[in-house]
């Protein structure tokens, strides 16, 4: 199962630099987990997740596998591209492919490097993105509206539920509002994904900021902050230019380097685990000797479906889950350890996987 987040911005913000930074830090840990680049502008990234390294200790695991998430360097917007401006067209196509945006904005200023509006306002550029965002969505809805209320008149069940969703959309595109703030129920979620509107997607907003604030920020990235809570989007601050640096040391100097310019981690780390927070994914494992993996799956998962993520026939055949949870397993030394404390449970079709869940599931073929 394949989760991918689409790296937008305006001209030189740096986001090139931050998923050129990206790339090249996941290609470094090729040694110990297999790092593959689909296409130049797309890189698969390790999720980092300490309780991976935890849970292979104690199994004597061969071989650790982390759960990924794919990066897609869009290509760069300008005002217009809704109406095919620049790279509007490819731009626009390339946003439709992923399930969510992290929205590099500029929040430095530097004299050296000239920025598209003639001026630093990172939340002027955020909008004027949206903007191209919400002009594509409604004109693709106010296209496909006509039929759709036909059919709905012709009792069409489907279309009467896609009008009234469309309808809702519509107003608030028309209001200079995002498709994804539009409400809506849990069963509509399906037939809203369908309508397949860029301003529909999850945003992550990152914070471009100069060397000196990448640990609290400055006064640019905090008014982004503020716009992220109010919409309920996610934030992080990260200097594209210290990431750039350190992707290109040893590991045996990242810490150093870390430390020196005032940070406890890669800004990267904080970039790859927000995006897995704003999918809603979750983390399972699968542990023994031959290797130690961690799969991704969407909150809510059952554990047949959870099974499915590793084979078809492990849903398809599912019998049960023998299941322990990870602090249960790291408590108690393992999966005997957890036996003989109680911690062992067998699940069936209807049990929910829980984040850190340490999973072997029964099957048959």
């Amino acid at each position: 199962m394949g989760f991918k987040c689409g790296i937008v911005g305006l001209p030189n913000v740096g986001k090139s630099t931050l998923f050129n930074a990206l790339t090249a830090t996941a290609a470094a840990q090729a040694a110990n987990y297999p790092f593959c680049t689909i296409e130049p502008n797309v890189g698969d990234v390790a999720v980092p997740d300490p309780r991976l390294d935890s849970l292979s200790r104690i199994a004597k695991s061969a071989q650790i596998i982390p759960t990924r998430l794919t990066f897609v360097d869009i290509a760069g917007l300008v005002r217009g591209a809704s109406k095919g401006e620049g790279l509007g067209n490819q731009f626009l196509a390339n946003i439709r492919e992923v399930d969510a945006v992290a929205h590099v904005v500029r929040c430095f200023e530097d004299g050296d490097i000239t920025h598209v509006e003639g001026k630093i306002d990172p939340v002027a550029d955020i909008e004027t993105i949206e903007t191209e965002l919400m002009l594509s969505d409604l004109e693709s809805l106010e296209k496909r509206i006509d039929a759709l209320e036909k059919k709905a008149k012709g009792g069409d069940k489907e279309a009467k539920e896609t009008v009234d969703l469309v309808n809702r959309t519509l107003v608030l595109l028309r209001e200079g509002r995002p498709a994804r703030m539009v409400e809506r129920k849990p069963e509509e979620e399906k037939l809203f994904r369908s309508l397949g509107l860029l301003s529909s997607k999850p945003v992550l907003y990152v914070c471009n900021v100069e060397e000196a604030a990448a640990g609290e920020g400055n006064a640019f990235s905090a008014k982004v902050f503020e716009l992220a809570k109010k919409e309920g989007a996610g934030c992080v601050v990260i200097s594209a230019k210290i990431e750039s640096e350190i992707s290109v040391l040893p590991e045996s100097e990242q810490a150093d380097y870390l430390e020196a310019v005032g940070l406890k981690e890669p800004g990267l780390n904080r970039l790859i685990s927000e995006g897995y927070k704003l999918l809603h994914l979750v983390t399972y494992f699968t542990v023994g000797p031959k290797e130690a993996r961690a799969w991704t799956i969407t909150q809510g998962t059952r554990a047949p479906a959870a099974a499915g993520v590793i084979h078809t026939d492990f849903e398809h055949g599912f019998i049960r889950a023998e299941t322990i949870a990870c602090d249960d397993y790291l408590k108690y030394g393992g999966e005997a350890g957890a036996r003989d404390a109680g911690r062992f449970r067998l699940e069936g079709k209807e049990y929910v996987v829980a984040d850190g869940d340490v999973l072997h599931f029964r099957f048959n073929t």
